[in-house]
C-alpha cells in the first residue's frame, strides 16, 4: 500500500474529476473542501461509485450530490444528538433521584461500596468507578458554578449535581454496578427491563460520542447487537439466515432503542425531523435512489410506522 501524502485542494479536485465526478463550480467546491475536509466528504463516495473494484463514479454524479449526502448525515446526526442529550439528562435525573433517596446526598454516603452490587466479580470495577467519580468531583468541583456552590456552602456535592459533570459512558457503567433492586426501580421509570436498559446504555453512549465528534453517523454499526423486539416483527423486517437484516446494530437499532426510552412526544418529533431530512435528500439525489441510503442506515421503507406502535 502506497504511503499517504499531502494533497492540495487543486489536486483533490483533480482526483475527483479523474474518477468521473462532475464539478460545475470549482470555486465553490474549493471552499467546501477547505472548510469541510476532503477526507470526510470523500467518505460518502462509495454510494456513488460503479463498483468496489472499478472505484469510478456512476456517470453523471455531481459534486452537489456528494455534498448533499455529507449535509444529510450532519443534519440527521444533529437530530439524533439532540434526542440522545434528552435521554442522557433523563437517565441522570432518574438515577440521581433514586440513589439519593436510598443512600443519602453526601459523596461518602452514595459512593459507599456497600450500596453497589455485591458480586465479587464486580469488586474491582466498583472501586475503579468510585475513584473515577471522586476524581471528577475533585477536578471539576471548582469549574462549575453548581458544584462550587455546594462545595463552598455545604462542603459536599449531591449526586443530582455530580451527574451533570459525568460522561454518558461513566453513567452507563455506573448503572451496571448498581444493586439489582435499584436497577429495577430505575428501569421501571422507562417501562423497560433492567437487563435491556443495561444493554442499551453503552450503545447510546457510543452514538452520543460519535455525534459529539461529528463522525459519519448514518451507516455506523455498533459492535454489540440488540435483541429482536416487537418492532422488528410488527414492521415485518425481512430476515436472512433467520436474522433480521435491519435494526440490530445499525442506525435503525438506535431508533428502536430511542422508541423505548424517550417520551412518545419526543420520539414522534424526532421521527418527523428525520422524515423531513430524508425527503429533502430524496429530492437532491439524481444518480442513486433514496432506498440505497435507507439500506445503509438500516431503515426499512416503512420505518415511519414505528411511531404508531406501542
Amino acid at each position: 500500500m502506497k504511503p499517504k501524502v499531502f494533497k492540495t485542494i487543486d489536486e483533490q479536485i483533480e482526483i475527483l474529476r479523474k474518477k468521473g465526478l462532475v464539478i460545475d463550480n470549482e470555486v465553490e467546491v474549493k471552499n467546501i473542501l477547505l472548510r469541510e475536509n476532503y477526507f470526510f466528504i470523500s467518505g460518502f463516495r462509495h454510494l456513488f461509485i460503479k463498483s468496489p473494484i472499478e472505484k469510478t463514479f456512476i456517470p453523471g454524479t455531481n459534486f452537489t450530490e456528494l455534498y448533499a449526502m455529507f449535509n444529510f448525515d450532519r443534519q440527521i446526526r444533529n437530530t439524533i444528538f439532540k434526542n440522545l442529550l434528552i435521554f442522557e439528562n433523563n437517565i441522570k435525573s432518574v438515577m440521581s433521584y433514586v440513589l439519593s433517596m436510598h443512600y443519602g446526598i453526601k459523596e461518602n454516603d452514595y459512593l459507599d461500596t456497600k450500596n453497589f452490587s455485591q458480586d465479587p466479580k464486580k469488586k474491582n470495577q466498583i472501586n475503579d468507578l468510585i475513584k473515577k467519580m471522586k476524581r471528577q468531583i475533585r477536578v471539576n468541583g471548582g469549574q462549575h458554578s453548581a458544584t462550587m456552590h455546594y462545595i463552598n456552602n455545604y462542603g459536599f456535592v449531591p449526586l443530582w449535581i455530580v451527574v451533570k459533570i459525568l460522561s454518558f459512558g461513566i453513567i452507563s457503567e455506573f448503572y451496571s454496578i448498581l444493586k439489582k433492586e435499584d436497577k429495577i426501580e430505575i428501569a421501571n421509570i422507562f417501562n423497560i427491563s433492567p437487563d435491556i436498559l443495561e444493554d442499551y446504555l453503552p450503545i447510546l453512549a457510543n452514538y452520543r460520542n460519535l455525534c459529539a465528534h461529528e463522525d459519519i453517523c448514518y451507516e455506523h454499526r455498533t459492535q454489540v447487537r440488540i435483541l429482536p423486539t416487537v418492532y422488528h416483527a410488527n414492521l415485518k423486517i425481512p430476515k436472512m439466515d433467520e436474522e433480521y437484516i435491519y435494526g440490530l446494530n445499525d442506525m435503525f437499532s438506535l431508533i428502536i432503542i430511542l422508541k423505548q426510552v424517550l417520551t412518545a412526544d419526543n420520539f414522534s418529533k424526532m421521527i418527523l425531523e428525520l422524515e423531513e431530512k430524508i425527503e429533502i435528500l430524496h429530492k437532491e439525489l439524481k444518480v442513486i435512489d433514496i432506498s440505497k441510503v435507507l439500506d445503509q442506515m438500516g431503515f426499512p421503507l416503512n420505518y415511519k410506522e414505528i411511531v404508531r406502535m406501542n
